[in-house]
């Protein structure tokens, strides 16, 4: 038995009950009225998988108005729900003008009781397809909500931000490229969506990428997409980034790190908006807003021959500079503030606040990872606070000064002590500061991260 609920209306009651009859053994419940005007009436008491109606009512009609007028009644009421319209004139015209007016299907009198039931089947399946895209769309919409929450720009009070948010308006209107350059920590990616946010395509995807985590093997399996048998694993087609974000906007972050050989098979995306999958030979347009980000220095590594120069102008039609958080004192309390009330809400401790010397820790730190680091400091504040008055101890900040007696010397403290007072003398320069430590950039990086740095 189908767990469907299904409505039927019909003036002849006779066919009522051979309906009821036929159904009722197929679905799990079948009701039936003869009169439409109950109809709203049924619709409002319980919730239906399927509605068959009669098209014509009044004695003598054919035209089947009434019908279609009862269709749309219905569709204003839910316009998922299939409506099967029944009437015992096989008119094509009729039945053409029905489906345009949002007929799941058309069946006449007398029916075939086995294509009937087929067609009721189809209509469930229909129905619960409709309802399961709705649950997705509407969680697909809250995540968006989620994730607007979270990567929302901090509107902060300083100069380079305030001049920063006249340039993201000004960007935001126009389809151009971005490239978007600054120090780990500073918000590329933030203000990327609110790009997006702010632009034409806001109703659209954002799809980020990483480009810094993408093999040389895998790049345009991954950007590109690939059909089934394309190479050894690809079992099924895959659809690729550039294709997913298509109408919407694709973020490349950390394009600096991709290698020459890449980077030519970008520019040729990027200039002729066409992609071909692995696999195949068909060429596909694609329409994106393309937003980049790095931290290196791209005009450098273009005179070192490390990055395409016509790649370079192809990206940065528009260059944003994302300011170090050092640059910008008057926003620090601000942001700290609003990441405590932030955390505060999700690990449930309520009325936390800031003492005049945590403040003043705050605005008087350098902050080498920036927004990041403010970020995963007022967190971790939060988590481990013994009281609802944070003071400069509970914001745990390393300085590479104080008492040796009131340092920890774990070596995960010390390591991150060591990275901060070096990024702290190379002035936030990731490059130098990981030729001081002996390490790759891609270790610091990693070690940033880490400790949330």
């Amino acid at each position: 038995m189908v767990p469907a609920r299904i409505l039927v209306i019909d003036d002849n009651v006779q066919i009522l009950e051979s309906l009821r009859i036929l159904l009722k053994d197929e679905f799990e419940a079948v009701d039936i009225i003869p009169k439409p005007a109950r109809l709203n009436e049924m619709l409002w008491r319980n919730s239906y998988d399927v509605v068959m109606l009669d098209m014509n009512f009044a004695m003598g009609e054919t035209s089947g108005n009434e019908g279609i007028f009862w269709l749309n009644e219905i569709k204003k009421r839910d316009p998922l729900l299939p409506v099967i319209l029944i009437t015992a004139y096989g008119d094509i015209e009729l039945a053409v003008k029905a489906i345009r007016e949002g007929a799941t299907d058309f069946i006449t009198k007398p029916w075939d009781p086995e294509k009937l039931l087929v067609t009721l089947n189809n209509a469930y399946r229909l129905r619960k397809s409709g309802q399961e895209v709705k649950k997705l769309k509407s969680k697909q919409q809250l995540l968006s909500e989620d994730l607007d929450r979270e990567y929302r720009m901090f509107h902060g009070t300083s100069e380079v931000m305030t001049n920063l948010m006249n340039t993201v308006d000004r960007v935001a209107a126009t389809d151009a490229n971005v490239l978007i350059l600054g120090e780990n920590g500073t918000g590329k990616e933030v203000i990327a969506r609110e790009i997006h946010r702010r632009s034409t395509r806001s109703e659209q995807i954002f799809v980020g990428v990483d480009m810094g985590s993408l093999s040389e093997t895998l790049f345009e399996s991954e950007m590109f997409g690939h059909v089934k048998g394309a190479f050894t694993d690809a079992r099924e087609d895959r659809t690729g980034r550039f294709e997913t974000a298509d109408e919407g906007t694709l973020f490349l972050d950390e394009i600096g790190n991709i290698p020459l050989p890449i980077q030519a098979k970008l520019l040729q995306v990027i200039q002729n908006r066409e992609l071909i999958r692995v696999g195949d030979q068909q060429p596909l347009k694609v329409d994106i807003r393309l937003i980049t980000a790095t931290n290196r220095s791209l005009k450098q590594m273009v005179a070192e021959g490390t990055f395409r120069e016509d790649l370079f102008y192809r990206l940065n039609t528009v260059t944003i500079e994302a300011p170090p958080l050092r640059e910008r004192d008057e926003d620090v309390v601000l942001l700290g503030e609003t990441f405590l009330e932030q955390y505060s809400r999700k690990y449930n401790k309520p009325g936390l606040a800031l003492n005049k010397k945590a403040i003043q820790k705050l605005r008087e730190y350098p902050w080498p990872g920036n927004v990041r680091e403010l970020k995963h400091t007022m967190e971790r504040a939060v988590i481990l606070c013994e009281s609802v008055h944070l003071g400069p101890d509970d914001l745990r900040l390393y300085e590479g000064h104080g008492s040796v007696m009131d340092q920890s010397f774990k070596l995960d403290d010390v390591e991150q002590r060591t990275i901060i007072t070096v990024l702290q003398k190379c002035r936030g320069n990731h490059s130098k500061a990981a030729h001081m430590l002996n390490i790759s950039r891609t270790t610091l990086y990693a070690k940033l991260k880490k400790y949330g740095i």
